[in-house]
């Protein structure tokens, strides 16, 4: 994954209003009641054997190795309160927009004369509905890293950069060596 589709991942994950299970027999057991009761499915999906998955559900075992603990909290936030989740990315994309807060490089292409140097500069910028709504829409289908920089990029020119269509009519922004984004619904 790159950085924009971890950044939308945990926005996600900030919109829960349960805790995640913790234990590794609780999300054992939530993932065996995600795939109707079969610990089959939730063996092959997390690449152990069937007998491995049941000791864990009833709590035979409590420790897992890091590779699987890693793979079964995952597993577990990406099927956690889905609903919740829609509700907040509808919210986002038809109304609320999406708050994006980053550090990375940014240079321009503009009129001669302009200053078009890249620079690392920090940003906390508020984007549209719309530009919310292409971000979870690439994420679905999903997109690759590049994608996801072009449309963010696209919403910092037009909203922080040319503010609104006020200045820098010809301003294209080119969106590099991210350090971090964050992103708030």
């Amino acid at each position: 994954m790159g950085i924009l589709a971890d950044g939308l991942d945990k926005a996600d994950e900030n919109t829960f209003t349960r805790p995640v299970p913790k234990s590794a027999g609780a999300q054992m057991r939530f993932l065996v009641r995600q795939h109707k009761g079969s610990t089959r499915a939730v063996a092959r999906l997390l690449g152990i054997t069937q007998r491995t998955v049941e000791r864990y559900v009833r709590d035979q075992l409590r420790h897992p190795r890091k590779e699987l603990a890693e793979r079964l909290a995952r597993e577990v936030r990406r099927r956690w309160q889905p609903k919740v989740r829609e509700r907040a990315r509808k919210h986002a994309a038809t109304t609320g927009g999406i708050v994006i807060e980053t550090r990375a490089r940014f240079g321009f292409t503009a009129a001669p004369g302009s200053t078009d140097d890249a620079r690392v500069r920090q940003i906390t910028q508020h984007l549209p509905p719309g530009y919310a709504q292409r971000l979870f829409d690439a994420r679905a289908a999903g997109a690759a890293e590049q994608e996801l920089r072009e449309i963010a990029a696209e919403g910092l020119q037009e909203v922080y950069f040319k503010d609104g269509g006020r200045r820098a009519a010809g301003l294209l922004v080119e969106f590099t060596d991210i350090d971090y984004a964050e992103f708030d619904f």
